[in-house]
């Protein structure tokens, strides 16, 4: 097990966003949550990644209580978000951006990681010069994964990565998901397109005003009656 929480709970002031949050993400799994907007899954990674506060319970990861634990230490652990909305560095180079996100990894490591990412999407290596805020929105997906994928991370957290995307855009976007879980990543994936997400999950949550109210593998959450109805349009 390589991340777990109990009882995890978070406030907004006096409004409670999450509520005794039991989710387990095993090494090399990919674990989907899905829930209707304001269900409070970003709420989720931005507790796990340390941006917001639990105002109870505790998170352990990879053998530690990482509960009041600083992000920036999280992501040295190996915990990185690709955020909503990308959140690029629009004036900087597509490189330096990249090179952004291995902070901190050693020099030898970047390199070594930044042709990877090259690789892996050979598009940013040709704009690798360009500001990023010109690339066009798929792009920008692309570079906010390599970016996050810069730091080498244990468990890779992903926020609505086809959001805005063209089908064709998303499809590649979730083929290249499915590249990095094959290739040994552990993914926890936040996603509206519920039938996407369970498709190519392990394991699967359902999120519904700050509560867990199903846990199942992928494939049972996709034929479950009550995700069909609510999520899947069916």
């Amino acid at each position: 097990m390589l991340l777990s929480t109990s009882a995890l709970s978070c406030h907004y002031g006096r409004i409670q966003a999450l509520r005794d949050i039991e989710v387990t993400v095993n090494e090399g799994e990919l674990v989907a949550l899905v829930g209707a907007n304001g269900a409070g899954k970003t709420t989720l990674l931005r507790t796990l990644s340390g941006i917001e506060p639990a105002s109870a319970g505790t998170m352990h990861f990879d053998g530690n209580d990482i509960t009041n634990t600083s992000s920036d230490k999280r992501v040295r652990m190996g915990i990185v978000q690709v955020p909503e909305g990308r959140q690029i560095f629009g004036p900087m180079s597509v490189e330096d951006n990249l090179l952004m996100g291995g902070y901190t990894r050693s020099a030898q490591e970047r390199a070594e990681t930044l042709e990877q990412a090259y690789e892996m999407f050979p598009v940013l290596k040709m704009r690798r010069d360009s500001a990023a805020g010109t690339l066009s929105g798929g792009q920008q997906q692309m570079l906010a994964m390599s970016r996050a994928l810069m730091a080498r991370p244990k468990l890779l957290l992903l926020d609505e990565p086809s959001m805005g995307l063209a089908p064709l855009l998303v499809d590649e976007i979730f083929a290249t998901i499915k590249l990095l879980r094959e290739g040994g990543t552990t993914i926890f994936l936040v996603e509206q397109n519920a039938y996407m997400a369970l498709a190519i999950a392990d394991r699967g949550y359902v999120l519904e005003a700050g509560a867990i109210v199903l846990a199942d593998t992928g494939q049972s959450l996709l034929s479950n009656d009550k995700v069909k109805e609510a999520y899947l349009g069916i």
